[in-house]
Parts: structure tokens; C-alpha cells; sequence
């Protein structure tokens, strides 16, 4: 399937496009260079763009930015998915390594795609809300992708959530602390 076919029932029919997703093979190589490098290069490029735009950042900084800030979060999407499959066991539920990082990255999807929103950054906090619709796909997900009782949902997308929250911030810290020390040498 290609990527915009991908994204688009990923995001308009999460339901019917869960079990063809967990029935795709697939492996970590794979879904990096057919899905999550081109995705998350959306917000990564766009939060650059705006911040050139408004004046906020210098060219040198701001691409060192953007590519800590990309490159963290490509490792932030497998860090997430290598513990949601750790996690497994205690809900029941099963899939491995590769099942796990389909969980992340397509529920990733719409804030990558909100990504587009940083091209103005005041916008970028409306980013949050497609944030949240992801967490809805994740729990769409977990059944299919996962194998996780109906029973065991509810708990894994919470903590599952939790984890990928504080990934987030940890990423996006590492990210800003280096962005500002470029600040400062250029």
C-alpha cells in the first residue's frame, strides 16, 4: 500500500485498516523507510520553516535543531515501540518488536501529519489535538495489532500513552537544549 492510501484510512477508517495493517509483514527496516522518516520529517521541516519564518532562529541553529530534533524522535518512535512490546506480557497481550513499532508509528499518524501546523507556530499547539486522536487509533489498535484482551485495553493505552508522553518530552528536551547551546556558539 502506498503512503497516502496508508494515511488516509489510517485516519478515516482506523477500524477496518487496523487488521490489515497487523496482518502485513513487515520488519523495522522497512516500515522506517516506507512510513516514519518520511512522516516524521513533517513536523521536523515545518517547525523549522516557521521558525525561519518568524525570525526566531538563525539558519545555522535552526537546522541543527531540526536535524537533533529529527533524528531523536526517529529513536524516540523505536525506544517507544521496543518498550510498548516489553509492556505486552503484563496485558495479556503479544506481537513483538515489529507489531509494537506498527502500534507507535501509526498512531503516530496524525501528529505527524498536524506536523503541518508548525509552518506557523501558533498554530503548532493545535498539533496536541491530533496528539489525541492518536491515542483513540492506539486503542483501536491494540486489539488487532497486539492481540490485547478487550478487557486489558484500556489499561495498556494508558500506560502505553504515558510512556510515549514522556519519550516526548525527553526527546523534545534533549532537542531544545541543543538548539540552544547552537544558538549560542553561532
Amino acid at each position: 500500500m502506498n503512503l497516502q492510501t496508508r494515511v488516509v484510512n489510517i485516519l478515516s477508517k482506523p477500524a477496518q485498516e487496523w487488521p490489515v495493517i497487523a496482518s502485513e509483514s513487515s520488519d523495522v527496516a522497512a516500515l522506517y523507510k516506507e512510513y516514519i522518516i518520511p512522516l516524521a520529517a513533517i513536523p521536523a521541516i515545518c517547525g523549522f520553516l516557521g521558525m525561519m519564518l518568524i525570525g526566531v532562529t538563525s539558519m545555522v541553529s535552526g537546522l541543527a535543531g531540526l536535524i537533533v530534533g529529527y533524528v531523536l524522535s526517529l529513536v524516540g518512535i523505536f525506544l517507544a515501540a521496543f518498550i510498548v512490546d516489553k509492556l505486552a506480557p503484563s496485558f495479556q497481550s503479544s506481537g513483538g518488536i515489529v507489531q509494537a513499532l506498527k502500534m507507535v508509528a501509526f498512531a503516530s499518524t496524525p501528529s505527524w501529519v498536524a506536523g503541518v501546523l508548525h509552518l506557523v507556530p501558533l498554530l503548532g499547539a493545535l498539533a496536541l489535538l491530533a496528539a489525541l486522536y492518536g491515542v483513540y487509533l492506539f486503542y483501536v489498535g491494540l486489539p488487532s495489532v497486539m492481540k490485547t484482551p478487550a478487557d486489558k485495553v484500556i489499561p495498556y493505552m494508558v500506560v502505553s500513552t504515558a510512556v510515549i508522553i514522556v519519550i516526548s518530552v525527553v526527546t523534545a528536551s534533549i532537542s531544545g537544549v541543543f538548539m540552544g547551546a547552537s544558538r549560542m556558539m553561532f
